[in-house]
């Protein structure tokens, strides 16, 4: 019962990336994914290239597995007085979220990052189920 749920930092991307385009004509992608399902659980492999270990988080709360990136860098360029030729930065981030139950928890969930893809390990688990009906000892 694994349900993406996507987050963007920008309400507008996808309308005006679709109406005029980035700068290339192409349409810009991010945290592309992979779900496979087995009979155990599910394995998630989410693409982030450019990001570091240190730039990716995973959270678990209410049931949901929210994976987050943030990526801050910059390119200084200068002559030899120390005036700018060129400088450019780029700062931004992205997330996706996956409902995966209630009843997983950050123990049962195992993650890896290797060359700039994250691979995610997450079992099947049904909630417990409480019995609703109780019986009270009645002494007499």
């Amino acid at each position: 019962m694994l349900v993406p749920r996507i987050m963007r930092n920008d309400l507008w991307s996808d309308w005006m990336n679709d109406f005029w385009g980035n700068q290339n004509n192409q349409k810009v992608d991010v945290m592309k994914t992979d779900v496979k399902e087995s009979d155990k659980g599910y394995s998630v492999e989410i693409d982030l290239p450019g990001y570091k270990k240190d730039d990716v988080q995973a959270t678990l709360e209410d049931g949901y597995l929210t994976i987050s990136a943030s990526k801050n860098s910059s390119n200084e360029e200068k002559d030899e007085d120390g005036k700018y030729i060129r400088r450019e930065r780029f700062y931004g981030n992205c997330s996706r979220s996956f409902y995966v139950g209630e009843a997983v928890t950050d123990a049962d969930i195992t993650a890896k990052f290797e060359d700039g893809i994250l691979n995610l390990s997450i079992p099947k688990k049904e909630p417990e189920q409480i019995d609703t009906k109780s019986y009270i000892q009645i002494e007499g």
